[in-house]
């Protein structure tokens, strides 16, 4: 059923279909037409480069079109990015973006924000629970899990580079891991990799050896890179000598994780399993070039922070963003308006192209 209605959502990527702000511009009487003011951004990190990236995305293309920002990093802690908001309320915030760490605990301050009539956009991570959030921007997240499974099955030659079957058999030996149960996007890409993995499990091409391959025994709280290396050691111990084709990391900071617990555990860097990722974070584009880590998800942040910065900007003008998906993403009190962007899989033989020739990074950044 998931992948019908993800299926629904890619179908209508291009097409403006209208959502509703209602009457929450965030200006005050006499300027519902005006854009300016102060735009409230609650980021939920420093500690991975990829977050550091967004807020600095948002800020800037906010401030180019005349607003002041309050940017906060809330450092993984809950009650920090609940007393950060309240905070962007409480000194006049026009409207709110905000990336959660955990997206069921935000609705009593979404609530302040709504009697503030402070529109609220949820950034990347859907804010659960709550009436209280306008729009949602992010990728098509199950999409984005399709294709983690797609390259992981590229590069132990299931498929071929265009998509198609090669014939190999297997048996591949493949450990699965999943991202953060607290942030709803983790079991989107959970959804669209096993849907596109189960295939392959259910004829005996992919085997996992621990035998974990539901969500809760896969998912890595925090999508900590401590916790993954940790996890990654366990499975070690638990298959003992047997030899490991492939691992299913929904991020590049897992992945790294990952990687270190492997090359602790006997692997060298020359004989590691194919992994995946997620985020192109430098870190892991060094170990793409270096031929460690396999592939990476490409989500551009800059086309990320800039739907976000439109929705608010039309918002503070008083017209309706654009959405082109109304279906997908119900937090539990409504279906959020929301606005899907593309992901691109990026692999040492791609990497140039998708991130250097668009200006995402330069060569000396990767070297």
């Amino acid at each position: 059923m998931l992948k019908a209605v993800a299926g629904a959502g890619v179908l209508a990527l291009g097409i403006g279909l209208a959502g509703c702000a209602g009457d929450r511009t965030g200006a005050g009487s006499g300027d519902s037409q005006e854009a300016g003011g102060t735009i409230g951004v609650a980021m939920p990190t420093q500690q991975s480069e990829r977050w550091i990236a967004d807020g600095n995305n948002v800020k800037s293309q906010l401030e180019e079109l005349g607003y002041q920002v309050d940017l906060q990093y809330a450092n993984d802690d809950i009650p920090t990015q609940v007393s950060q908001i309240e905070n962007m309320i409480t000194t006049g915030a026009k409207a709110l973006i905000i990336a959660s760490i955990d997206g069921t605990t935000l609705t009593d301050v979404l609530q302040q924000a709504k009697d503030a009539n402070i529109p609220v956009i949820a950034y990347d991570r859907l804010i659960n629970g709550t009436e209280n959030v306008d729009y949602y921007t992010t990728f098509d997240n199950y999409k984005v899990g399709v294709q983690q499974a797609t390259s992981l099955l590229t590069g132990l030659g299931v498929l071929d580079a265009s998509g198609k079957e090669t014939g190999a058999a297997g048996p591949f030996n493949v450990e699965l891991f999943a991202g953060s149960p607290d942030d709803n996007n983790a079991t989107f890409f959970w959804k669209g990799a096993i849907d596109t993995l189960q295939p392959y499990l259910d004829k005996g091409t992919l085997v996992v050896p621990s035998g974990q391959t539901e969500f809760g025994q896969a998912a890595i709280l925090r999508w900590l890179p401590e916790t993954a290396q940790k996890r990654m050691e366990n499975i070690l111990t638990v298959i003992g000598g047997t030899k490991l084709n492939g691992v299913l990391s929904p991020y590049d900071g897992l992945s790294i994780g990952i990687i270190s617990a492997l090359t602790s555990g006997g692997y060298s860097a020359s004989d590691l399993p194919v992994i995946t990722g997620q985020d192109a974070e430098v870190g892991s584009i060094k170990s793409i070039i270096a031929g460690e880590q396999y592939s990476t998800i490409f989500k551009d942040t800059r086309e990320l922070a800039k739907q976000a910065v439109t929705m608010v900007d039309d918002i503070r003008k008083g017209e309706e963003p654009e959405v082109n998906d109304t279906e997908t993403y119900d937090n539990g009190e409504k279906v959020v308006p929301s606005y899907l962007l593309e992901s691109t899989i990026v692999t040492k033989d791609n990497y140039k192209e998708i991130l250097v020739d668009s200006g995402y990074y330069s060569e000396s950044d990767l070297g």
